[in-house]
């Protein structure tokens, strides 16, 4: 059933329910009897090693049970992972921003692990820079009024719809957190007064909120310029998607984590084997095995089987409950139909640079993340991504070194191209990819990166390719082999209004011990959500326990 088609009170009543009410209370939480018992035999065995994974299996370890994590890929992190080239340059997979907590006024806290204090996170210089045909905008960190000043100025005839949109936004942060302050006890009939910004916007697209408020169409593409960030143009995002971390951004900048993200997955692998758990990488789970619906453990492509209590899986939510869960197709069939209704977000084309100068110095770029649009229209952009027509429309391009000294070997640069794409122009290489025959593809994506090097080369960087010391090119098919990700998705599923709460993927599923952490699940993705899922997962099964 679609929202449209819901009674609003009950929809509402219903996304209210699934929304997070508190942080965990540890204290109050059952606890393991640790590492004793049967070598095979665990509390929980957590199926891939990305952040939720991690994450779910570090509540575990933390409450002394007795948890293993298998990883199929060579090193721990999913897309929160580094790789390493000649010429002593480590590039990031995927990591722009992200959140970070304060203690005692250093930004080096993992939500939900104060005692994981080997992380630092450093504050971007600016929040981004966006490039219009007639607009080149710097989009201030940590300092909201001084964004909507700066809008304001741009667009004095939208003053009134400036304030008006970004009250919707903070509205909604408060409203939320009034509503988890009363634990979900709220009087429904008074609920329009007292949280007027969550009831204008849970059963609103971005695109929607933004329409109410604002005019111009510049305008409406500017305060929608990092819809890259969540994967779907304005019209399609549910605006709590877009609303929620763009005012938290704004309000608290961005974060980059010294060491790259490898540094986040590295310090919640140490933290699990810390207390007494195991990762193990290298390790591709084939199949959930299942009795009487319900879940007993998992067996290994090398033919291992693991026995636990309750089986996570980070893996793509696709393949787990297409192909892990063997025999359970009848017995599914309601769920899996629901699932065919969900669609799959965008993938990523990225260069990866390293250059042998430091040219981003020598042209005195001081930004850190800089988006480069052709036009004013988002939905264009949208709809070119899933054709890979990198021809039309802009690209990001991060500049890392502007976010801290050192970031890169001395006297030379680390940076990325990016493009969000879909899968389709690569499924034709898809069978002679995997089977090692790859000139064709080869050819296909060196063809689609000169483009955006030349794009960026004219744009910003004059000289670029002559500076070029290593290239690496990932594909929608790069990501398919690393991580995994079905049609190497980076968001999960699409993140729209029908795939919102309440009717996104819960974290259990319908095969008993089986639950779901990660972006294919509650609440979403992106570093700081699916990081909050595994927490949200584990606390749901420490309620069965």
């Amino acid at each position: 059933m679609s929202i449209h088609s819901m009674d609003r009170r009950d929809f509402l009543k219903s996304w209210l329910a699934a929304l997070p009410l508190v942080s965990l209370d540890w204290a109050s939480l059952p606890k393991g009897k640790g590492t004793a018992g049967e070598e095979d035999a665990f509390d929980a065995v957590v199926i891939g090693a990305g952040l939720g994974g991690l994450s779910c299996a570090a509540a575990f370890a933390r409450q002394n049970f007795k948890v293993l994590v298998l990883e199929q890929h060579t090193k721990a992190g999913g897309y929160a992972t580094t790789f390493k080239r000649p010429g002593g340059f480590v590039f990031d997979v995927s990591l722009h921003a992200t959140t970070a907590d304060e203690r005692d006024g250093l930004h080096n806290l993992i939500p939900g692990f104060p005692e994981i204090k080997d992380v630092e996170f450093v504050s971007t210089p600016h929040l981004y820079r966006i490039i219009y045909p007639d607009f080149d905008l710097n989009v201030p960190a940590r300092d909201l009024p001084g964004y909507i000043k700066l809008l304001s100025e741009k667009f004095p005839a939208e003053r009134e719809g400036i304030a008006g949109l970004f009250e919707d936004m903070t509205g909604l942060v408060t409203d939320l957190s009034r509503y988890s302050q009363a634990a979900g006890k709220v009087d429904m009939s008074r609920f329009p007064t007292e949280f007027p910004y969550l009831l204008k916007c849970f059963n609103s697209t971005w695109g929607a909120l933004v329409d109410g408020r604002i005019k111009d169409p510049k305008l409406k593409a500017v305060v929608s310029g990092l819809w890259g960030y969540y994967g779907l143009p304005p019209s399609k995002l549910a605006s709590i998607y877009y609303a929620l971390p763009t005012v938290g951004y704004l309000q608290t900048g961005g974060w980059y984590s010294r060491g790259k993200s490898q540094a986040l997955s590295d310090a919640l692998v140490k933290f699990i084997t810390g207390h007494g758990g195991q990762v193990l990488t290298g390790k591709k789970v084939d199949q959930v095995l299942v009795r009487d619906h319900a879940a007993q453990g998992v067996r290994t492509s090398d033919g291992k089987e693991y026995r636990a209590r309750a089986v996570v899986s980070n893996a793509n939510a696709y393949d787990t409950m297409q192909a892990m869960v063997a025999g359970e197709a009848e017995f599914l069939k309601d769920y899996l139909g629901r699932m065919d209704t969900f669609t799959t977000s965008l993938s990523t084309f990225i260069v990866f640079l390293g250059l042998r100068k430091d040219m981003v110095r020598e042209r005195g770029l001081k930004d850190y993340e800089i988006f480069y649009e052709t036009g004013y229209d988002p939905e264009a952009s949208y709809r070119a991504a899933p054709e890979g027509k990198v021809e039309d429309g802009g690209f990001g391009l991060t500049l890392y070194d502007n976010v801290y000294p050192g970031y890169s070997p001395a006297g030379k640069n680390i940076l990325t191209i990016m493009n969000l794409q879909g899968y389709g122009p690569w499924q034709g290489f898809e069978q002679d990819y995997f089977q090692g025959r790859k000139e064709a593809y080869r050819a296909e994506k060196n063809r689609m990166a000169d483009i955006l090097i030349e794009k960026a080369e004219k744009a910003l960087l004059p000289g670029l390719r002559r500076a070029i010391e290593v290239k690496e090119v990932g594909t929608p098919l790069t990501n398919v082999r690393y991580t995994l990700n079905h049609r190497g998705a980076i968001y999960g599923w699409d993140q729209t209004l029908d795939n919102s709460e309440p009717r996104r993927l819960p974290h259990h599923t319908p095969i008993k011990n089986l639950w779901l952490a990660g972006a294919w699940t509650r609440p979403g993705g992106g570093y700081s959500a699916v990081l909050g899922s595994g927490l949200q997962c584990f606390g749901e099964i420490m309620k069965g326990w």
